[in-house]
């Protein structure tokens, strides 16, 4: 028996028909952006779920807090309704219509509903079908320039977890450690075997990433007194880092600003001052664009001084 190994067969596969390979892979990615709108709409909810369980806990477990305060708070903390990604299954937050399968095909279902829920016709926001669409297209991009290998793989793991980081990070300025830890972890480990940089270049890349933002952060307060970025977006600059080395995180940084200064300006036009800005959604799409494109932006970069 000849064993081949993965990234070999993977790539003679995807060689044959290139375009069955994207139109799976297209397919794929909207399969995972439906998932994704799940992760972005249930994670922070089960967070402050566990929150409330903890809260509750430590309170109980304070001996100079009597048990006529902390009794009623574990009795209401009690009756919250148990949420996983599986559980319960979807329904519509205006009417409670459960949301039966042929209504969550990955865009379709959308187009065919026009956009509206099938019992009470809410309006289902445009989000949706956009986060699968642009998980299918970013997908298709990763197989393209990585290839159906094991640093493809990986490649579209990360940009998975982005997708669902930035939209968490939008809706609720949160940046989950649950995401941000183990991402980096696999950035070392896929970069142990060199994947998209050396090992030692992913280890500076995770330190300079956050260190980085650290500095800067510290410094403001030191100045204003005043907290100028949440210590998830430390952290996400560090996963960059360790995913694409220390060399592409100025790249990460000035795409970044550039990005979330337009946003900004837009957002507080519409909405004003008073809306919480989140920094992470631009790390993330700046991280993306990194992964995707970061050496010939820096080359071309380079080239205009030479």
């Amino acid at each position: 028996m000849v064993i081949v190994p993965l990234n070999s067969y993977l790539s003679t596969v995807s060689s044959e028909n290139t375009v069955l390979l994207f139109t799976i892979i297209g397919l794929l990615g909207l399969c995972v952006g439906s998932f994704l709108n799940v992760v972005i709409h249930r994670t922070p909810l089960m967070m402050f779920a566990e929150w409330r369980r903890e809260c509750s806990q430590l309170l109980s477990d304070q001996a100079d807090i009597p048990a006529e305060y902390t009794t009623p708070i574990q009795a209401i903390v009690v009756q919250d309704n148990a949420i996983s990604l599986s559980v319960p299954r979807s329904r519509c937050p205006s009417c409670g219509h459960q949301i039966r399968w042929f209504e969550n095909i990955p865009v379709i279902s959308w187009l065919l509903l026009r956009g509206k829920c099938a019992s009470c016709q809410q309006a289902i926001s445009v989000r949706y079908p956009l986060v699968e669409i642009v998980t299918a297209l970013l997908s298709i991009l990763v197989i393209y320039q990585f290839g159906v290998t094991l640093q493809g793989i990986s490649a579209l793991i990360l940009v998975w977890t982005l997708i669902a980081l930035t939209g968490i990070d939008f809706d609720t300025q949160l940046l989950p450690d649950r995401f941000t830890f183990p991402l980096a972890g696999l950035g070392l480990a896929v970069n142990s075997q060199s994947w998209f940089v050396t090992p030692t270049e992913s280890i500076w890349g995770l330190l300079l990433g956050f260190l980085s933002l650290w500095v800067v952060v510290k410094v403001f307060y030191l100045i204003t007194k005043k907290q100028g970025m949440g210590a998830g977006d430390f952290k996400l600059l560090a996963v960059l880092g360790a995913w694409l080395g220390p060399m592409m995180l100025p790249l990460i940084i000035l795409l970044s600003s550039f990005i979330g200064a337009i946003i900004g300006i837009i957002l507080m036009r519409r909405y004003g001052e008073s809306r919480p800005f989140a920094f992470g959604p631009y790390i993330a799409i700046a991280g993306i664009v990194a992964l995707l494109a970061g050496p010939d932006i820096v080359n071309w970069y380079l080239n205009i001084y030479v």
